[in-house]
């Protein structure tokens, strides 16, 4: 049986070191490695050894039992949520790390929410148990409050938990209460609980120490279960991309079928499969459902992605809401060429390059992403880079429905395309639907156009900013039976995009900090107020221990001065989590638009007018009056 088994936690958790325990104990490595000192096998890049850090998931593969375990160890840093967050699609249990001293900090809840979205069954292990102050009675206790189906299960089954167990099944209850409940029955019922997330249960120990270790195998043997269907049609998920001395690997999970060398994957010839352990790899001759396999030869396929022969389904990426300028003596294709080859591997960077200003730029998290980008840009390309100050990463959609019309025309070339662009609810993202006939378009060219109004990261027109939150329908089209080329649609999506963008009403949104604030209650008190006054909105103050816990929403702008000065205003003895919740109608966008310089008609990059052919030879239309000059007349929606 194969098991993907995640491990999550906050920095400093002991995530990684338990990672090397279960590896030693699973006979993968000869000796546990330590972070302090370097030696841990997942941690391997020289950025994570050099911090004692997880950057990098990292994957490796142990036996315990009669189960086979392929091990993702996830990163803890905020700043590198995205990549952890890739990892989760890929997991059939995940063990979550949390500290047996104080308060569970919020980071930690924020990795339970997440994994409660996700639906992963989860054990919990209390970590540093021999640490003076450690209170896992008092930890379990708190993740109490999270919800029901939390259990002690360090020493196995207990009277109190077979008392539990038996809560989750009426007719495993009746067996409790007569005395008669077997601990086959008891296990079993508890690995159907716990792989339908009503059963949590909570291991104890020290993963430095090796204590615990043994208890919590023994659960996960006990627990978790798998069906993959190795002889099913192939499918896959890509959850990570990376390189090699340059050569692109897909970080792969097999969800169903078999996949071999010289297969074809989204269109694409699979070269070498690659087992990892680690920063090391073996060649493998196939990998089956269940397993995680590195995949060289494909080019094309994203992080996020479901594939088979085709693509099967792609996921929107959401970058974070900041952006910096990248400054370096270089020339500006290479910056770029590096920067898009990052970006491939971390599409969050979202990379913008404007033309007319030379400039570059990329959306981050956080300080600790620009110290590492800064890293690996230099041991990578041997090049120098600087970043400007962070700025609000604001994007923009449209107030009301508006008609967007592009064609494509020049000589021996053909494409035209009627499009209604309409508002999305707030986090959507850009959609597309047809409201086409295939008796006017056929399908293959309909298919082609939602390609193109997916594939690329649409820019409004007021400042500039990626669009977001619009559905695009596509009203009709034409294509030429000589003419017509897949590239030519692309063009001409384009121009209907921008076309309509240009006669839209368009709104600017600015993004927002979801915040956790752990103070003292008199300062909490004081950064409440001053919360308020920057216009974010504090949900009800709780107290835990001795502490004030703050939770809220608050916009990215006045959060960024705010947190640069937190440890100011709290003396050192607070704590700030911040994580990005999504974008609200900004009411200065008036000013931002203004402030940012942009000037849609100078935007060569994203042309809003059409080409027509005339006399043998193309010529542009403005926008302004393209619509008259359309060669498909379509009945106004509605």
């Amino acid at each position: 049986m194969n098991v993907t088994l995640g491990i999550l936690a906050q920095v400093d958790g002991g995530k990684t070191t338990l990672s090397e325990q279960l590896l030693y104990r699973g006979g993968a490595l000869r000796s546990v490695g330590r972070v302090d000192d370097g030696g841990a096998c997942m941690d391997f890049t020289a950025v994570e050894r050099a911090r004692g850090i997880t950057v990098f998931s990292a994957q490796a593969v142990f036996s315990h039992g009669e189960t086979r375990y392929f091990l993702l160890d996830t990163p803890g840093h905020g700043d590198f949520s995205p990549e952890m967050e890739r990892c989760l699609a890929a997991l059939d249990a995940a063990i979550l790390v949390i500290g047996a001293s104080g308060p569970i900090p919020a980071r930690t809840e924020r990795l339970w929410q997440l994994l409660e979205r996700r639906g992963i069954p989860v054990l919990c292990f209390l970590n540093k148990t021999d640490l003076a102050g450690a209170d896992p009675d008092g930890v379990l206790e708190q993740l109490r409050r999270w919800g029901d189906g939390f259990c002690g299960m360090q020493d196995g089954l207990t009277d109190a938990v077979r008392e539990q167990v038996a809560m989750t099944d009426d007719a495993l209850l009746e067996s409790y209460l007569e005395g008669t409940l077997d601990d086959g029955a008891c296990w079993a019922a508890a690995g159907r609980a716990f792989r339908e997330r009503r059963l949590f249960p909570v291991y104890r120990g020290s993963a430095l120490k090796g204590e615990g270790i043994d208890s919590l195998l023994d659960g996960l043997d006990r627990l978790c279960r798998t069906d993959y269907d190795p002889d099913g049609p192939l499918e896959l998920l890509a959850y990570q991309i990376r390189r090699d001395k340059q050569e692109r690997v897909c970080c792969c999970k097999i969800l169903s079928g078999t996949l071999r060398p010289r297969q074809i994957v989204n269109g694409e010839k699979v070269h070498q499969l690659r087992r990892q352990m680690g920063g090391k790899w073996e060649q493998i001759a196939e990998a089956r459902a269940g397993e995680l396999v590195s995949v060289t030869g494909l080019q094309d396929l994203r992080a996020g992605d479901r594939a088979g022969e085709t693509l099967l389904h792609r996921e929107s990426v959401a970058p974070p809401p900041l952006l910096v300028e990248v400054r370096a003596d270089a020339a500006p294709t290479r910056l770029l060429e590096i920067f898009r080859q990052l970006e491939d591997e971390e599409p969050t960077l979202a990379v913008r390059w404007n033309e007319g200003l030379h400039q570059l730029h990329v959306a981050v998290a956080g300080e600790m992403q620009l110290d590492v980008l800064t890293q690996t840009v230099k041991e990578r390309y041997d090049l120098e880079v600087t970043f400007g100050e962070p700025a609000v990463a604001y994007r923009e959609t449209i107030a009301q429905p508006v008609r967007g019309c592009g064609h494509f025309e020049p000589l021996r070339h053909y494409a035209e395309v009627q499009l209604l662009l309409e508002p999305n609810p707030r986090g959507t993202g850009v959609t597309f639907e047809s409201r086409c006939s295939t008796d006017d378009l056929a399908l293959n060219w309909q298919r082609l156009i939602e390609t193109h109004v997916l594939e690329k990261a649409h820019v409004g027109a007021m400042l500039g900013a990626p669009l977001t939150d619009v559905n695009v329908v596509l009203l009709g089209g034409r294509a030429h039976d000589k003419h017509t080329e897949g590239g030519d649609f692309r063009q001409a999506v384009y121009r209907a995009i921008r076309h309509g963008l240009f006669h839209a009403e368009t709104l600017v949104l600015e993004p927002w900090y979801r915040f956790t604030i752990q103070a003292d209650p008199s300062t909490a008190a004081k950064l409440q107020t001053e919360i308020s006054r920057m216009g974010g909105v504090c949900d009800l103050p709780e107290t835990v221990g001795s502490w004030t816990r703050l939770t809220g929403r608050c916009p990215v702008a006045p959060m960024l001065p705010f947190s640069r000065d937190f440890a100011t205003k709290t003396r050192g003895g607070g704590s700030l989590q911040l994580e990005p919740d999504g974008y609200e109608v900004c009411p200065d966008g008036a000013a931002v638009a203004a402030a940012s310089g942009y000037d849609r008609e100078r935007d060569t990059e994203n042309p809003a007018d059409s080409i027509f052919c005339s006399h043998g030879a193309g010529h542009s239309v403005s926008w302004r009056e393209a619509a008259d000059h359309m060669h498909v007349t379509v009945r106004e929606p509605g």
